[in-house]
């Protein structure tokens, strides 16, 4: 018999990717735990409004991972605020060694579904005024800024629609952008034009200023070279993601130049009973591609285990 901190399959990561993967390896019949660091739902969490998933025509991204994780919980267990640590793999023995912050699992396979995590800006007094001020996430913090002046820094579909949704929560907003183009959708930058947001083309945060919480930012600009100060009570930062691979490195996953897990098409990588789904593997870091891809890497999990 297992004991109880042994399992077929552990899942870590409770992403779309991890929460699909876990529904699939228990219902194929494989003892199955999945495992998050933070709370369920990854960063869809931070999704203002989803409007290309199937069978919604607008959802949260908060109320969407909701939904999955209540069908994820019918078949496996979730643990949540438990981060993983390492992973051990045997030459010897069968048996992987999962050991988080709380303790230790053995199993016969993992799927890591860590996802991605923020670019920092990496400037002065963003590490030290962080939640004083300094945000990655307008749905999370953006309700404490109503009326107040902000400034987001980005250029892509997120960096748009975060300061969309500050301006419409009654925010005075400014967008910073390192060019003289927004690389969001062209909708969304007319939406941006319509609420007239003013933009700061060619410039950069060099710093971010304030003692207890933020007070102003230096702007740079590329084009001139001039730095100015400008008066703001938060930053939004939205410079993209980069992929959350501590573990794969630790096991010496075979990775791209940049970072993301190799995997062939049945989500398979480069170390035996190793899978990997979800953002985490690059592509198109859509939910519904992470959803496919968790389902695939469980489904290739079962039959590896099986034979």
């Amino acid at each position: 018999m297992k004991k109880e901190t042994d399992y077929d399959l552990i899942v870590v990561g409770a992403g779309p990717a991890g929460m699909t993967a876990g529904t699939y390896g228990a219902r194929s019949g494989l003892s199955t735990l999945v495992i998050e660091e933070k709370i369920s739902g990854g960063t869809s969490n931070e999704a203002l409004e989803i409007d290309n998933y199937p069978g919604f025509k607008k959802i949260s991204g908060i109320e969407l991972a909701e939904k999955m994780k209540e069908q994820t919980a019918e078949y496996t267990e979730i643990k949540e605020l438990e981060g993983v640590k390492t992973i051990e793999i045997s030459v010897k023995a069968e048996k992987m060694t999962v050991s988080t912050e709380k303790g230790s699992y053995r199993t016969d396979a993992v799927i890591l579904c860590t996802g991605t995590k923020k670019r920092k800006l990496n400037v002065k007094g963003e590490k030290e005024l962080l939640g004083r001020g300094v945000s990655y996430c307008a749905a999370c913090d953006g309700f404490f800024f109503r009326g107040k002046q902000v400034v987001v820094a980005g250029g892509g579909d997120s960096a748009v629609k975060g300061a969309l949704y500050l301006k419409n929560l009654g925010s005075d907003v400014r967008l910073i952008h390192r060019r003289d183009k927004l690389r969001a959708e062209q909708y969304l930058q007319k939406k941006l034009a319509a609420a007239a947001v003013p933009v700061l083309w060619n410039s950069v945060v060099k710093e971010i200023k304030g003692e207890k919480v933020v007070r102003s930012i230096v702007k740079y600009d590329k084009k001139s070279g001039l730095e100015d100060e400008i008066s703001t009570d938060g930053v939004f930062v939205y410079l993209g993601e980069e992929p959350a691979n501590a573990l794969a490195r630790q096991i010496g996953l075979m990775l791209d130049k940049e970072g993301y897990i190799i995997t062939d098409k049945t989500q398979r990588t480069d170390r035996e009973r190793v899978y990997a789904a979800g953002d985490l593997t690059g592509g198109v870091r859509q939910i519904v591609v992470a959803c496919a891809e968790g389902a695939i890497a469980a489904n290739s999990a079962y039959e590896d285990l099986v034979k």
